[in-house]
């Protein structure tokens, strides 16, 4: 990690960059592949598929069979981690439905507005590097709480054509059978366009690398929404004097280990320990089976030194993170001032790793600085929210002239006599 200290303010923006691959070539190996998949459907994702996950597969769709023998490849202890992890974010999420409340704006004129599931959702769930199992509870249980009519999940294959048991499990265990495997820029696509396999939807979820967010983005082009653009991951941790380093370490490290573009930054008040979590991050990075990942994200993460806490608030405001861990003293008092931010976790002991599985919250949230104006994933992430009024005769009368005078104030006379027929 480099490690800059007391940087001036005009330097701060700088240091704020995630390191990005080359936008133009990005965005014309999206545009090819969209192309090619809505012309070619199946046959073009297969043509992916052998290029970037170097297999060929004859089908895409996981088979009742695969879903049902994934219970019996892994651990009863997991089984038990993931219902209980299911269970936390069905909580969490299901605090979060509204109640409709009908609003007497004045005599004769009500209004109201109530939440309407989205019918067709697309879930990508990486695999890669790292089969994130977790990602298909924290997209597939809001679903199934919004009410979502159609459920279809995409993953990568492995080199044997498979998805790993854990996902399948997972996805068993909060309804979703539609899984497919495909993974990437094509699998964004299929889900954007529908192929002769795979199911066109109305709304794509997920994390994902840089192609699979650009991708996300590019869909918006065709009528299809996403969550929010979810990339590489990332952690911002701001240490003071009573942090704990190996804590930090830990933390940083936990981040760093997604993939190469994942990126770390550690901010603290105190040198001490900005040295010993230098030292400890060396420590516990020998240790790790993906050290070579994690030692590739350290490559493009930063360590700075500030001269007080409201600095380092400052600069995390700036940086906007998708993680933030705050292992100060009296971390809670300092919310008030946490402008931008995916997720927060709060004094020694919450962890990023808690949120990321069986706290309750979302793990899906905004990278590369979205978290300025992205929400994570939540329960309304999967419903739209439509309105409704109701006017009486007598309603109609007493803002009918507001309306007229207003329409006709904006030329619009057939506004206006929409009006004044009903009130004449």
């Amino acid at each position: 990690m480099k490690i800059i200290k007391y940087p001036k303010k005009e330097t701060w923006q700088e240091l704020t960059l995630r390191p990005e691959s080359r936008k133009v070539s990005l965005q014309e190996t999206v545009q090819k592949v969209f192309e090619d998949v809505k012309n070619s459907g199946d046959e073009a994702l297969r043509k992916y598929t052998l290029e970037f996950d170097k297999v060929c597969m004859d089908s895409f769709k996981v088979s009742e069979q695969e879903i049902q023998g994934a219970e019996n490849q892994i651990t009863e202890e997991l089984k038990q981690a993931i219902f209980q992890a299911r269970e936390n974010i069905k909580k969490f999420h299901e605090s979060q439905k509204e109640k409709s409340q009908i609003i007497d704006i004045q005599k004769g004129v009500k209004c109201w507005r109530e939440a309407r599931a989205i019918e067709k959702v697309g879930l990508y769930v990486p695999g890669g590097t790292a089969p994130l199992f977790s990602t298909v509870l924290m997209l597939g249980v809001p679903a199934q709480i919004a009410g979502c009519k159609q459920i279809t999940l995409c993953s990568p294959p492995d080199k044997n054509g498979k998805i790993h048991p854990a996902v399948l499990f997972a996805a068993q265990s909060v309804g979703i059978n539609e899984i497919y495997k495909i993974g990437g820029i094509q699998a964004v696509a299929a889900l954007t366009f529908g192929t002769e396999s795979v199911p066109k939807t109305y709304k794509i979820f997920g994390p994902g690398n840089q192609y699979v967010t650009a991708a996300k983005q590019y869909a918006q082009n065709f009528k299809v929404s996403i969550d929010l653009p979810a990339g590489p991951s990332e952690v911002l941790v701001v240490g003071d004097s009573q942090a704990n380093p190996a804590f930090l370490s830990a933390d940083l490290l936990s981040q760093a280990e997604h993939g190469v573009d994942s990126q770390v930054i550690f901010l603290t008040t105190d040198e001490n320990i900005l040295n010993q979590t230098i030292t400890e991050i060396e420590k516990q990075l020998q240790a790790l089976p993906r050290k070579e990942i994690a030692s590739q994200a350290l490559e493009n993460s930063r360590t700075i030194l500030f001269n007080n806490l409201e600095e380092c608030l400052s600069f995390s405001n700036l940086y906007a993170p998708e993680h933030l861990i705050l292992a100060v003293e009296n971390a809670v008092q300092h919310i008030p001032k946490i402008e931008n931010a995916g997720s927060v976790f709060l004094g020694n002991y919450s962890c990023e790793s808690a949120g990321d599985y069986a706290s309750g919250t979302n793990h899906t949230l905004p990278t590369n600085g979205y978290a300025v104006n992205y929400s994570g994933v939540s329960l309304d992430s999967f419903v739209k929210k439509v309105t409704f009024q109701e006017l009486t005769k007598e309603g109609l009368q007493n803002i009918g002239k507001t309306v007229e005078l207003m329409a006709e104030a904006e030329h619009l006379h057939a506004h206006k006599n929409a009006v004044s027929l009903r009130i004449n």
